[in-house]
């Protein structure tokens, strides 16, 4: 599967200019984990990330006198620019799942831009490729179904982690029959063949 299968599209952004407090309230009310930081023209620039907003808070145990936190002069608000990530691990739209799927183990990141001519096109998240393996095995089912149903609308399927098991079939051709189409289906990595006197 290529990442454009997958990606969420068009893809939150902000500016450089962004308040951190709407940073944050992107973050909460998106229920993402990290956001583009873009030019006017779509360039990407950088990263703001759950972690790079936690840290820039400085968050306090409620033990620590109020007194300390007095500032005489605050300065301006923070921006996504103070604390963004200007090196940013990328993908492209053409890429296998796969790579994103490594990028994201060796990196420890959630999420990663997906760029075009660099242009943010998109984003994959480990939350995009958890709703894809929930919903694996429902979408094997149908598409099996609809394959074997012209050839044997009373063979019966049932599918778990990917694996097709097709009861039914009851001689050495039709098992056969069974076997190949279900292995062209997306997403199955393997096919049992039962016949119903063995159930």
């Amino acid at each position: 599967m290529l990442i454009k299968d997958l990606m969420t599209t068009p893809a939150m952004t902000v500016s450089p200019e962004t308040p951190i407090s709407s940073v944050l309230q992107l973050l909460d009310d998106a229920k993402i984990t990290s956001v583009p930081v873009v030019s006017r023209r779509g360039t990407l620039l950088g990263i703001v990330s759950e972690a790079d907003v936690v840290e820039d808070q400085n968050l306090i145990d409620d033990r620590v006198p109020v007194t300390v936190l007095r500032l005489p002069n605050p300065g301006r608000p923070r921006r996504a620019v103070d604390v963004m990530s200007h090196l940013v691990v990328t993908v492209r739209p053409g890429d296998d799942l796969e790579t994103a799927l490594d990028l994201m183990r060796s990196t420890m990141m959630k999420s990663l831009p997906v760029v075009e001519h660099d242009r943010v096109v998109g984003m994959i998240s480990r939350s995009d490729v958890i709703h894809l393996l929930a919903d694996r095995d429902r979408r094997i089912q149908t598409e099996v179904s609809e394959l074997l149903r012209s050839e044997a609308p009373h063979w019966r399927i049932e599918v778990q982690d990917g694996i097709v098991t097709v009861t039914g079939p009851a001689d050495a051709r039709e098992r056969h029959l069974a076997e190949v189409l279900s292995g062209t289906v997306r997403g199955v990595i393997g096919v049992h063949i039962n016949h119903p006197s063995t159930r």
